[in-house]
């Protein structure tokens, strides 16, 4: 079964650093471009960082540049986020995406709350 499951949300407080990991099973993820989204409530998801099978090329949101990395360890068929610096807009839902030609799959996201 290809399922891809997201720990390490939670509440935090703001300026604090949250580290989340996704990890897929039922595939091999090397071959698939592994990306964060997020969905705030009342908006639009929106592509938070992404990072190519090989791990050298990554990407990220201008609202995240500087304060989050995404990092890859396809031995252990797993996807991280490492976020610092949290302000409380960056509160929602975060899943992670896996792609590779025709092949999408969507974790079931977790909840990320920056609040004081």
């Amino acid at each position: 079964q290809v399922q891809l499951v997201e720990f390490g949300g939670g509440l935090v407080q703001p300026g604090g650093s949250l580290r989340l990991s996704c990890t897929a099973s039922g595939f091999t993820c090397s071959r698939y471009v592994m990306s964060w989204y997020r969905q705030a409530p009342g908006k639009e998801r929106e592509l938070v960082a992404a990072i190519t099978s090989g791990g050298r090329i990554t990407n990220y949101a201008d609202s995240v540049k500087g304060r989050f990395t995404i990092s890859r360890d396809n031995a252990k068929n797993t996807v991280y986020l490492q976020m610092n610096s949290l302000k409380p807009e960056d509160t929602a839902v975060y899943s992670c995406k896996a792609e590779w030609s025709t092949n999408n799959y969507w974790g079931q996201g977790t909840q990320v709350t920056v609040s004081s």
